[in-house]
């Protein structure tokens, strides 16, 4: 049967972006934005702590006088901007008792979750693609994907690495996610030609750690510094986006041989699980949650709001 082209057109255009009320007058009024991701929420930790994490990250930036704009997927609608009833109801996904499962959405599903209809919470790849639509120029969030342990030979390599390579925005984080291989990440990253940045250091934070023994490209001593880069990016008309590295405050940092023993015995029990793909990195980072006594949820929760702080600084910046 042919496809009537024009009904399917009209279809498509009536799924555009949804901003919040918050989000429009930020727009209107020439206020700065700082995006967010949702996977956090609906897939990096248990209800209702999920949720408490979203709205103090949202409260930083707003402290700012910036406003947050959370991305996610709602019944295939991209949300640039979540209200708390929207906040809850993605939170609650993360429960085991939840009889629906969220999406985890990066480019490669998010044409699947708009034309169906189907709830997620955006990874970096997915809220970069949907900021750069909203012409959000500043995202934050805790640390990105990479290069998986023995990705020499599995070529298990997250989607946040390529996003960077040909997506326009500003990522600020606490570096590559420490369960992930640091050393081939970085090469990739380089090979991409993706400039990697440390506000204030030279080393590579390593999420939970504020030091790792692998150097950044460049050391930025301000967030006007970073604004000044951003625009000579855009002036250049380059392509690829930027990475901002931001160390967890000492107070938080946890030591990054001690992190390693864990990782490594985390990454032992993985072996006998058979997990692979998109599961991998949830099952992880719950054994180094318990074998860290809770340790890395408290640091993972203060490099967010770390995070944040440090891109509404480029947000005001750039405006």
């Amino acid at each position: 049967m042919l496809v009537d082209r024009t009904q399917l057109y009209n279809y498509v255009m009536e799924l555009p972006l949804n901003y919040s009320t918050e989000v429009s007058f930020a727009i209107k009024n020439n206020i700065p934005i700082v995006a967010l991701e949702s996977t956090i929420i609906t897939h990096g930790m248990p209800y209702p702590q999920n949720v408490e994490c979203a709205k103090l990250v949202e409260a930083e930036i707003r402290a700012k006088k910036v406003v947050p704009a959370t991305i996610a997927i709602i019944n295939g609608c991209i949300k640039i901007g979540l209200n708390d009833d929207e906040l809850e109801k993605l939170g609650q996904y993360s429960l085991e008792t939840c009889e629906e499962e969220a999406l985890k959405i990066s480019r490669r599903d998010l044409s699947y979750a708009v034309a169906n209809k189907k709830t997620g919470g955006t990874t970096v790849s997915g809220t970069m693609i949907c900021a750069k639509l909203a012409n959000i120029r500043v995202f934050a969030t805790g640390g990105i994907g990479g290069v998986h342990r023995e990705g020499e030979d599995t070529l298990d390599i997250s989607a946040d690495l390529n996003e960077l390579s040909k997506t326009n925005i500003a990522v600020v984080c606490a570096g590559i996610k420490s369960i992930l291989d640091l050393r081939l990440s970085l090469e990739y990253l380089e090979t991409m030609g993706v400039p990697v940045l440390g506000y204030k250091t030279t080393r590579l934070p390593a999420f939970y750690s504020k030091s790792s023994p692998f150097d950044v490209n460049y050391q930025m001593s301000s967030a006007k510094e970073i604004a000044s880069l951003i625009v000579a990016h855009d002036l250049l008309k380059l392509e690829s986006g930027i990475l901002v590295t931001n160390p967890i405050p000492e107070k938080y940092s946890i030591d990054y041989d001690e992190m390693e023993t864990i990782i490594e015995r985390a990454l032992g029990e993985l072996k006998s699980t058979g997990l692979r793909g998109k599961e991998i990195t949830p099952f992880l980072l719950s054994i180094i949650g318990k074998l860290s006594g809770q340790k890395s949820l408290e640091a993972n929760i203060e490099l967010v709001k770390n995070n944040a702080r440090l891109a509404a600084d480029i947000a005001l910046e750039l405006v």
